[in-house]
């Protein structure tokens, strides 16, 4: 038997267009669109979307979940994390497995797969970080696209953790470039970094905002150079993440000017924080230590500017928690320590109606970054992303009426504070579909452990 839902009377917003519609959804997947009122369709399930927006569920591509850092992890599971991200309006993650190092690629992403089996109250899908770039790493990534996980991050970055040196980048740009993967960087430069670290500390600055102060902005900027340099040389496409500074968007931009295929995500710490959080008092500022960092506030109007002009594609949460009690507090007298990410997943999709609220995108820019965009740069759009015939039926009903108050006290993330604690909003997610099945209803988590799926990934649909 097939179950039918009908969701009526809301305005149904894509990357494409905004039309007052019914949607009709079998099992898993949606089947029709009709101008609201012109089809009599019957349905076991009816959906009153009157005065709400339908929107796609949202696509967040820079997840990690059970994260190991400094000693500790992310203190979100995939089961937790997950079911966040689904109260949050998000119905698909993309995680990142990471290559231990010495040892294989399938090996790391066979631990993340073990991690998330049977946990995820959404669909997951994973990328790959590499570790230990080598002739056998740089093989495996072929077989790993064929499967499925078509991006590959990589960092000039924590030097003895995840670093790696021009030739290896340019190895696995090379390696990319031939089997149609995307590589994803952490454009810092690390080593430069790690310089003033310990000068900072030497004199004895050991604050949470110094964080902030070591990873200056132009080293950001000049690692985001490099690595588009690194691109060109391998003919391959690129993504940067978590972009920060106004003078690495000035980076990405004059590359897109060229016509060079080169992307680039920010994230909502970086377009509604600064580094007046991380002069917090106390040690209240570690709350806000992330990598990249918190930048003067100055620099939210340039990442603004470049999500309009879609110098930048995608908003993602970089969404690594880790509690201030006992995780944050391992840096209490060394900023060096404080283990490095903000909670984020639940909130993205709120921050960022706000900001159409606010004047800084349209809304379906709004559904664009947030959905089909992500959906596109990671090979799930079609099936992800929008609102259509024959896409999943990961459709969200979203009050833009709705006032709420983001707070820890409140929110379904496993993580003891809010990176955004007090902060007003207008809108809130009412209702979630994730391939037809109730998850949140009416406010209400009605979803399941085990009911996501891992989503295998064709290669970024921005290239050709």
């Amino acid at each position: 038997m097939v179950s039918r839902t009908v969701v009526r009377g809301g305005l149904v917003i894509t990357a494409a267009e905004e039309i007052h519609a019914d949607v009709l959804i079998e099992d898993s997947r949606i089947v029709a669109l009709a101008s609201t009122g012109t089809q009599e369709w019957t349905a076991e399930r009816v959906i009153d979307a009157s005065g709400k927006y339908v929107i796609p569920g949202g696509v967040d591509a820079h997840t990690h979940m059970e994260m190991p850092f400094g000693g500790t992890l992310a203190s979100d599971t995939f089961e937790t994390g997950t079911r966040a991200a689904a109260w949050g309006g998000t119905t698909t993650i993309i995680d990142f497995a990471i290559q231990p190092a010495g040892k294989s690629l399938r090996e790391g992403l066979d631990i993340w797969h073990a991690k998330a089996d049977a946990r995820c109250a959404i669909d997951y899908g994973f990328h790959m970080i590499l570790s230990d770039v080598n002739e056998s790493s740089l093989r495996e990534m072929d077989g790993l696209v064929s499967e499925g996980v078509t991006s590959f991050k990589l960092f000039t970055a924590y030097p003895g953790v995840f670093y790696s040196d021009d030739g290896q980048i340019l190895r696995a740009m090379q390696q990319s470039a031939d089997n149609g993967g995307l590589v994803m960087m952490h454009a810092e430069n690390g080593i430069a970094i790690d310089v003033l670290v310990r000068q900072a500390l030497e004199r004895g600055e050991t604050e949470p905002r110094y964080h902030g102060e070591v990873r200056r902005a132009l080293l950001e900027a000049e690692a985001t150079h490099r690595v588009i340099q690194l691109a060109r040389v391998a003919g391959a496409p690129l993504y940067v993440v978590h972009v920060s500074a106004e003078e690495a968007v000035a980076e990405l931009t004059a590359a897109r000017d060229q016509g060079l295929p080169v992307f680039g995500e920010t994230c909502p710490q970086y377009l509604f924080l600064s580094t007046d959080n991380l002069a917090e008092p106390g040690f209240e500022g570690a709350k806000y230590v992330c990598s990249t960092p918190l930048r003067p506030r100055a620099h939210q109007a340039a990442l603004w500017r470049a999500l309009r002009t879609d110098d930048l594609q995608v908003v993602s949460t970089d969404h690594c928690p880790f509690c201030f009690a006992g995780q944050k507090e391992l840096g209490r007298d060394d900023f060096s320590k404080i283990p490095n990410g903000l909670p984020g997943v639940e909130n993205r999709m709120d921050l960022l109606h706000q900001a159409v609220l606010d004047g800084h995108i349209s809304r379906r820019r709004w559904i664009e970054i947030a959905c089909a965009d992500p959906a596109r740069m990671f090979g799930l759009y079609g099936k992800k992303g929008t609102i259509a015939p024959g896409a999943d039926a990961d459709v969200v009903i979203y009050d833009p009426a709705a006032e709420q108050v983001i707070s820890a006290a409140t929110h379904h993330m496993n993580v003891d504070y809010s990176a955004y604690e007090g902060k007003r909003v207008t809108g809130r997610v009412e209702t979630v579909l994730s391939r037809g099945e109730l998850v949140i209803d009416h406010g209400e988590f009605a979803g399941r452990a085990g009911h996501g799926m891992y989503t295998p990934r064709g290669t970024c649909q921005y290239v050709k």
